[in-house]
């Protein structure tokens, strides 16, 4: 009688068009991920280089989460699509809220998502970094992780954004290693796509150098799987040569890491982008994988694209020169010329008061945050939380070299797919079996499955 059933059951789902459908298909991505090869990123075999923009309207005054609020994203996207943007950067999220529709229409054209998993409440505090790295801000960044590494068109996370913004700062770098090491370790203990994890640098010649380096030194599970700054060095009118361009080309050729600018568009003068041509011409894409304008909406530093004044956005000039610019700008043929070789450099050496480092040792992860490895972060606390700063359990001591690596994942390392289609899970769709086919049998049918 059981296996008659249960062949009911199965007939059942066949026939099951109504809503279960329809939600699984509306979280299927037709959008292809982005992976790291040697030095650059590769969209299957093809080489992407970003073509982006950062977008955080209102700015560092009013934190909002604009992929939240679908009105909001779909009416920007379009814009997006003008500009001819393949890639979106946002500074801050809130990992309380759903943003499937969001992210589905940003994947339906064709763009891509990096993402910082700080917001200001959960961030390292430069001035007091042992402290601020704890279990309550890891909760929150693995969180935001957790929910965004189900997306196709999640590109990338930013582990931290212009932490170091000195000298005197950059002994804050142990503690940015070890949030980019624990992300990419919490990545693959929970069995999730393994999105590509990095750091946004400030625009300093100080140390930029010292931290890319720095970065990509030390045992694999340690190492960033990118490296980005922000360079507002070109301003126009400008050139290659005039912009000092050429030297950070030449300074980092032979990276293993694949290299793009989170921000760049200096307003000093008005801006006629002419850096476009240059960043993806063949002078740069061996090292360079493109990068990110700053910024969509105009807020008082002057940096936006439109205005949002009034009832839709109003187009300021910067948005027409930089479609021109990105329309007669295409990307080099073949593979651009990257290293596909890629691999680690050895670390900086410690050189006060511009770099001080000591050496490769990195902060233990908090004791009490090892449990999120494996059961799983929880809901995140969303931009109404807390904060974490002065919150938690801080690291006891130093990690061992190796200590974030996984010899074996949980068990939802199903991967990527495990998360992408969530709603797929056999609970909603026995539900919907067992509705269609008491309606057509009686109740009599659930006590059956019980004999």
């Amino acid at each position: 009688m059981k296996t008659a059933v249960l062949s009911l059951v199965a007939a059942a789902a066949l026939s099951v068009p109504s809503t279960y459908a329809s939600v699984v298909s509306s979280r299927d991505s037709k959008i292809t991920p982005i992976t790291v090869k040697g030095n650059a990123f590769f969209k299957g075999n093809e080489r992407f280089y970003i073509r982006g923009l950062d977008y955080q309207p209102g700015g560092s005054s009013k934190v909002e989460d604009p992929i939240a609020e679908p009105d909001t994203c779909k009416r920007d996207i379009e814009y997006f699509k003008e500009l001819g943007l393949n890639t979106i950067r946002i500074y801050t999220v809130d990992n309380s809220k759903n943003h499937d529709e969001c992210m589905k229409a940003l994947a339906d054209a064709g763009i891509y998502l990096v993402l910082d998993v700080n917001t200001p409440k959960y961030s390292i505090n430069r001035a007091e970094p042992e402290i601020s790295y704890n279990d309550v801000y890891l909760q929150n960044v693995f969180a935001t992780v957790e929910m965004f590494a189900k997306y196709d068109n999640t590109l990338a996370f930013f582990s931290g954004n212009e932490v170091i913004n000195d000298g005197e700062t950059s002994n804050t770098a142990p503690y940015v290693k070890a949030v980019t090491r624990d992300v990419r370790q919490f990545i693959r203990s929970r069995g999730l796509r393994k999105v590509p994890v990095g750091y946004s640098a400030a625009d300093i010649d100080t140390n930029r150098l010292e931290m890319a380096q720095y970065m990509n030194c030390g045992p694999d599970d340690e190492r960033s799987d990118f490296f980005a700054f922000n360079d507002y060095s070109w301003c126009d009118p400008s050139s290659f040569t005039t912009s000092g361009w050429d030297q950070k080309v030449k300074n980092f050729t032979g990276y293993g890491l694949p290299l793009f600018l989170s921000e760049y568009g200096c307003n000093t003068n008005k801006r006629g982008f002419g850096e476009v041509k240059a960043l993806y011409s063949e002078k740069m894409t061996p090292v360079y994988s493109g990068g990110l304008v700053y910024e969509y909406t105009q807020e008082p530093s002057n940096y936006g694209l439109v205005d949002l004044g009034g009832d839709k956005p109003k187009k300021l000039d910067d948005f027409d020169t930089l479609k021109k610019a990105f329309a007669g700008t295409k990307n080099p043929s073949g593979d651009g010329g990257y290293n596909s070789t890629g691999g680690a450099n050895p670390c900086p050496k410690k050189n006060a008061p511009n770099w001080d480092v000591d050496d490769d040792a990195l902060p233990a992860i908090p004791e009490p945050a090892k449990k999120y490895m494996k059961d799983g972060p929880g809901k995140g606390p969303g931009l109404s939380g807390k904060g974490s700063q002065n919150a938690g359990t801080k690291s006891s001591g130093t990690a061992t070299p190796g200590s974030g690596s996984v010899t074996a994942t949980s068990s939802s390392s199903q991967g990527a797919a495990a998360g992408l289609r969530i709603e797929t899970s056999i609970a909603p769709m026995v539900c919907a079996m067992l509705v269609v086919i008491s309606t057509m049998f009686g109740a009599s049918f659930i006590f059956m499955l019980q004999m």
